[in-house]
């Protein structure tokens, strides 16, 4: 028996003598089935081929999978009290990176803005006790790996604790969530957006997209539905999904500018 983690994507799923046929993550329209085929990687294969770094992502840390795996996303640890919450997850955890959160505080929870990026959150969570692991219940069904720790929250807003709050957006997935980091920026407040808000090349705009590798634009309701959604927000900064693609300060006019842009742009 193993567990299987989908090369593509890095979707995990349970145990079982064989892999699965296929991926229902790839098989969306939102992704893509890898042009050489399913392929799957057992516990083994993955912990044999792949590793996990760390470092500092404009003030807060990220760990992510190297060689690039999946779509290649980093997870962010937010400090929350004496503990820290990962925002987002990765296909992998490893020893020596659990080790190394542990000696950070350790993880009180995760939260996870949407299906392409729920990882190997089980593993994760049983290595802090069953941590609580926020996905929205609106995106239930595209749970891989069902896990007791799995919180479906519903609504429009959870607060996880004083400074840290999620937001449903919808738009890319139903239950599209963001995260809003009261203390974050200093004070100034950050707002974490996976590819909800995806963080532009050149780190003054964010943009919108139902599927990103088959560039397939958001309409202009869904899009206007994100803004409402992080309108009463206050924050200065941005964090993106991937290293580095994060806009350090002004970030809420960037964020408004970005939004206008956009409805003009598919207006006709």
């Amino acid at each position: 028996m193993s567990l299987w983690t989908c090369e593509q994507c890095g979707a995990q799923l349970p145990e079982s003598d064989a892999p699965p046929a296929s991926c229902r993550i790839c098989e969306d329209e939102r992704q893509f089935v890898n042009w050489n085929g399913q392929v799957w990687l057992s516990r083994e294969e993955l912990t044999k081929r792949y590793h996990l770094v760390w470092r500092d992502d404009l003030g807060l840390i990220g760990v992510a999978v190297e060689p690039r795996l999946a779509i290649g996303q980093r997870a962010l640890l937010v400090p929350d009290g004496d503990a820290l919450v990962m925002w987002d997850c990765i296909p992998l955890a490893t020893r020596e990176a659990i080790d190394y959160v542990k000696s950070r505080g350790g993880l009180k929870a995760i939260a996870i803005s949407h299906p392409h990026y729920y990882g190997a959150l089980a593993d994760w969570s049983e290595a802090f006790g069953n941590a609580p692991v926020y996905l929205h219940g609106d995106d239930a069904s595209w749970i891989t790996r069902p896990h007791p720790s799995i919180v479906p929250w519903r609504g429009e807003a959870l607060a996880i604790s004083d400074d840290l709050r999620l937001v449903r957006g919808g738009g890319h997935f139903a239950g599209a969530t963001m995260l809003h980091w009261r203390a974050g920026a200093d004070g100034r407040g950050a707002l974490l957006t996976g590819d909800i808000a995806q963080v532009a090349m050149d780190r003054r705009h964010v943009s919108f997209m139902y599927s990103y590798p088959n560039y397939t634009p958001l309409n202009a309701a869904a899009v206007r539905r994100i803004a409402e959604a992080i309108a009463p927000l206050s924050f200065d900064r941005i964090y993106g999904a991937w290293w580095g693609r994060n806009i350090e300060r002004e970030a809420k006019a960037a964020f408004d500018a970005s939004v206008t842009r956009y409805l003009a742009a598919i207006a006709e």
